[in-house]
């Protein structure tokens, strides 16, 4: 099965499935003589960890890791680090009655049609869970960037149809890990939680919008013509479980406007520096970041995993009624906040190191 590598200089591969033994991840190209914070890798992967909170899956993993290679006495040896996540709480039982059912919406039917075997256990390899391992090596690539002044932060910016208004500037995205929602207007948060609920209670879900900044990005990182950096953090992004859109800048928002009012000029601050006087372009012109705060949103869809009873088939072909005994997201928003940085990461990391000579 290829597809489980990412990068070209900030190489990451992960392994693992929901119910095998453990999941994890190789790092490759990580420099030398980083301090690797274990405390900060936990911290990244306890915003993801599933049972947070009443309205995420109550599988209850501690989310313990350990490194296992490419680290000595806390620093990167410039060797590949390997972290593994061992699996605590699958309950492989609840998956019994799927061995022979596609569920709706899930990767049950196309993994068969490809490799000709499953895993039905929680989807195995096409499970969220393995994106902890992600989480743990974006964790690493933002403790690599923070060195280089370079900062990530997203936050849930819609759930259904409840929408944070304004710009993220109007926000202070520090407090984005303060609700359980993860959203850093209080307000709107409380309503999100509140629909949340309400959506779980009915044994349904519901999708929405994560918008993400990255700050401190100087003018230059990105490829043409195939490698742009937009393109990068787009395939990045869009390989995250449940996200079925893409969006940097103004977006898809931007047909609602003519060039003479989308266009971002030019200008230099008070210490001489070249800036736009707009952001539209979200930091990436011509596929390369030009200096301005990159900007960029991801939709999810609706976790497909729901309560209700649903019609499908087996995989003889025979209709049935499927009814979901297993634990899940009513809405997958508040634990892939961690995953998007992540991500998001480990672009920015690889692409930093592609385009400068960096030695700490």
């Amino acid at each position: 099965m290829p597809g489980n590598s990412t990068g070209v200089l900030f190489k990451i591969t992960t392994f693992g499935e929901s119910h095998g033994k453990a999941i994890g991840v190789i790092i490759d190209g990580c420099p030398a003589g980083l301090y690797i914070d274990e405390e900060f890798i936990q911290v990244k992967l306890d915003q993801r960890r599933p049972g947070q909170s009443d309205i995420t899956t109550q599988r209850n993993e501690d989310e313990g890791f350990e490194i296992m290679s490419g680290v000595f006495e806390g620093f990167a040896t410039g060797t590949p680090i390997m972290i593994l996540i061992p699996n605590k709480d699958a309950r492989s039982e609840d998956y019994k009655h799927l061995e022979h059912t596609y569920r709706p919406s899930h990767a049950d039917y196309t993994y068969q049609a490809k490799y000709g075997i499953r895993d039905h256990r929680g989807g195995g390899r096409s499970s969220a869970r393995e994106t902890a391992a992600r989480v743990a090596a974006g964790a690493i690539a933002m403790l690599f960037l923070k060195h280089h002044g370079i900062s990530i932060q997203a936050y849930v910016k819609r759930v259904g149809k409840i929408v944070v208004p304004g710009s993220y500037e109007t926000l202070n995205l520090s407090e984005t890990y303060d609700s359980k929602v993860k959203c850093p207007d209080a307000f709107v948060a409380k309503q999100m939680e509140e629909y949340i609920q309400e959506i779980k209670q009915d044994g349904d879900s519901v999708g929405g919008i994560i918008e993400c900044i990255v700050k401190g990005v100087l003018p230059g990182l990105g490829d043409p013509v195939f490698d742009k950096l937009h393109a990068d953090l787009g395939k990045a992004i869009l390989s995250i479980n449940a996200c079925k859109g893409f969006e940097t800048g103004s977006g898809f928002d931007s047909v609602d406007y003519k060039g003479s009012e989308l266009n971002d000029v030019f200008d230099t601050d008070d210490s001489g520096k070249i800036i736009t006087t707009s952001n539209n372009s979200g930091g990436i012109q011509g596929g390369i970041s030009n200096g301005m705060d990159i900007v960029f949103r991801a939709v999810f869809k609706p976790v497909s995993t729901i309560l209700k009873d649903q019609d499908t088939i087996t995989d003889e072909g025979e209709n049935t009624i499927l009814s979901f005994k297993g634990r899940h997201d009513p809405c997958v928003l508040p634990r892939a906040v961690p995953i998007v940085e992540a991500m998001a990461a480990l672009v920015i990391a690889d692409h930093f190191l592609r385009a400068c000579n960096v030695k700490l």
